[in-house]
């Protein structure tokens, strides 16, 4: 039986970030360089197609734990019970910090038509409540059709974005915000999607905002005669997003990085947005860690040419220079470790896969650990970059270090300290959200 694809951003050599198929096999960085080789027209063709490799990633009637995981797919993947173990969830939720009363906003194209059946589905599977999905169709959404290879790609996205998201934060709202035009490359697409965040900011109806999807700053017209209008009018949404409180965060994408040149993806790039990045989780079946975390080598980051190293990034000039460097944090992203999903919307492909991964999946999860910090804090946190770097200067123990591991030829190595290979690293969830809710 042929695979549900996931939706993924791929470095293009034109500097885009292309929505392509995620490699499933742990020898993902060799994957990812020849997408990022091939011509924009041939990449863009093939995204939003079907794995062809079952052996991979089979569709399966229940998930399995991660040593038959290893045996049988040969790589990893996880539950949400583990990542509870991992990312120290537990003593949040023994306090009653789930999220309750914050609301966390999903961004995608199309969306998925049976995501609150799924979402129930999943979280029965591991005994968690389940969360209510509010739709929220922005523009002309066209009806769902499972043969359609791109609103096929974006139900699974959307699939992986929600329940990422409820795996970390299960008490939190989920607004499932779908556009009707598919964000591709540069401004295509991202202008309804600008409108329906800033829709939802002046309702009230955002405390965090996830952004599973990213063109680079270099696809924008007029960005080589350096003229980056035709990005920053985009921008109000952001900005009215701050003025609001609301925190958001975009994935930092999945070509590996590139070290040779100025053109970061965006949102990520953005410095009203946090940039996450992709690590690699090694656990046993209860969660526990077998090794440290190590950046996923798929992981993106970049400088942007268009925006300063923002006062918040002073603290690591050193890196970053006069630019805004991307990732900021990082959570689970890569395949040999991936989120077990449960989805419906294909009726061929009805079941369970070892599928989230990627940073689509490293945004939504940091978003989760926004809302139990706005929840601990009792408001929400707004641009909380500013928190992050201020407590990195405070060597604080909620940001543990990944010092391992490195993203793509042409990109990163991690280090002591901030890097772009994973920002200021990752998260122990108990302590950065106390710590973040001291700093309030």
């Amino acid at each position: 039986m042929p695979v549900s694809a996931r939706l993924r951003l791929v470095a293009a050599t034109a500097g885009a970030f292309a929505l392509a198929l995620l490699p499933t096999v742990s020898q993902s960085t060799a994957t990812a360089d020849q997408a990022a080789a091939a011509p924009w027209s041939a990449r863009l063709a093939v995204h939003p197609l079907r794995h062809a490799s079952p052996a991979d990633d089979p569709v399966l009637a229940a998930p399995l734990p991660t040593s038959d995981c290893l045996t049988q797919l040969h790589r990893a993947c996880y539950s949400p019970l583990q990542y509870r173990t991992a990312y120290d969830l537990d003593p949040l939720y023994q306090h009653g910090i789930t999220g309750q009363g914050r609301t966390i906003v999903i961004v995608d194209s199309f969306g998925s038509p049976t995501i609150q059946h799924d979402l129930d589905v999943w979280s029965a599977q591991w005994g968690i409540a389940s969360s209510q999905v509010d739709v929220v169709q922005w523009g002309q959404v066209p009806a769902f059709d499972p043969k359609n290879a791109d609103m096929d790609g974006w139900a699974s996205e959307s699939t992986l974005d929600v329940e990422a998201a409820h795996a970390v934060a299960p008490g939190a709202r989920i607004v499932l915000l779908e556009t009707g035009v598919s964000e591709t490359e540069g401004a295509v697409g991202v202008p309804e999607m600008m409108s329906g965040i800033n829709h939802l900011v002046n309702n009230g109806q955002a405390d965090v905002v996830s952004m599973s999807w990213a063109t680079s700053e270099g696809m924008f017209p007029g960005f080589d005669q350096g003229d980056y209008t035709s990005l920053t009018t985009l921008r109000y949404a952001f900005t009215n997003a701050a003025k609001h409180g609301v925190t958001l965060t975009a994935s930092s994408g999945d070509g590996g990085g590139d070290s040779t040149k100025l053109d970061a993806a965006w949102p990520a790039g953005d410095p009203l947005v946090t940039a996450v990045g992709g690590t690699e989780l090694h656990l046993d079946d209860q969660g526990a860690r077998t090794a440290p975390d190590a950046a996923w080598s798929g992981s993106g980051g970049e400088l942007s040419k268009v925006f300063a190293r923002p006062g918040y990034q002073d603290p690591v000039r050193s890196v970053v220079g006069d630019h805004r460097g991307t990732p900021d944090i990082s959570m689970a992203g890569s395949p040999n470790g991936a989120l077990w999903l449960y989805s419906s919307f294909d009726p061929a492909n009805t079941g369970w896969t070892a599928d989230g991964a990627g940073t689509s999946e490293s945004s939504p999860l940091f978003a989760g650990v926004v809302a139990l910090a706005d929840q601990a804090a009792g408001h929400r946190l707004g641009v909380i970059d500013q928190d992050l770097y201020h407590l990195y200067t405070r060597h604080s123990s909620g940001l543990v270090d990944v010092t391992t591991g490195s993203t793509g030829p042409n990109g990163y190595t991690a280090g002591p300290g901030y890097d772009q290979t994973t920002g200021v690293g990752t998260v122990d969830a108990a302590k950065l959200v106390q710590a973040i809710a001291h700093l309030h």
